[in-house]
């Protein structure tokens, strides 16, 4: 008989409900400040575009951090964010695109590889697209990764999903024909 893998991936990525709710909350907060009132003070966000509008770069400075404070209490790492440029918009106001970071660099993905295989865990690491998939024969083995990762002090915060600790399935979205059939029948 083959031996069972247990496996989860390492995904580095913005959870774009809580960004929604942030930008939501910074929203609000932006008209009901008084140093804001009667100011050209804009956030807006399109799907995955969030792009921010004030009159100078001081009132930039400020919606910034209103937020850059609302990401944190929603829990979005700040290390996801990134700003483009200022760039003149009509008028005397100015814009700023706020630009996401999704994704493990093949760089940093390596050097995480890297980290883990010296650690001497029992476990095979490797990259797939902009991820990372740990892969071990024992769930203690991968117990011990995902906390061996969530100590080190990475360049991008991560996220542990796709667990696949059931080695009876075949993979995540996998249903058996008789489950399939079930579901026809209702």
């Amino acid at each position: 008989m083959a031996a069972v893998d247990y496996s989860f991936d390492i995904v580095s990525r913005v959870d774009m409900m809580e960004l929604k709710n942030a930008i939501d909350q910074a929203d609000r907060e932006l008209t009901n400040r008084y140093d804001f009132k009667g100011t050209m003070a804009e956030i807006k966000h399109e799907k995955d575009d969030v792009t921010l509008i004030a009159d100078d770069e001081f009132r930039m400075e400020q919606l910034k951090d209103i937020v850059i404070s609302k990401l944190i209490k929603r829990g979005i790492d700040v290390r996801q964010i990134d700003w483009g440029k200022v760039e003149h918009g009509t008028g005397i106001s100015i814009r700023q695109k706020m630009l996401l970071k999704t994704g493990i660099p093949q760089d940093q993905a390596k050097a995480l590889i890297k980290q883990i295989r010296d650690k001497g865990l029992k476990v095979q690491a490797q990259i797939q697209g902009e991820e990372v998939r740990v892969s071990a024969k024992s769930k203690d083995d991968l117990q011990k990764t995902i906390q061996f990762v969530k100590g080190l002090d990475l360049p991008f915060p991560v996220n542990f999903v796709n667990y696949n600790l059931d080695p009876t399935r075949k993979g995540f979205g996998y249903r058996s024909e008789e489950h399939t059939s079930e579901l026809q029948s209702l």
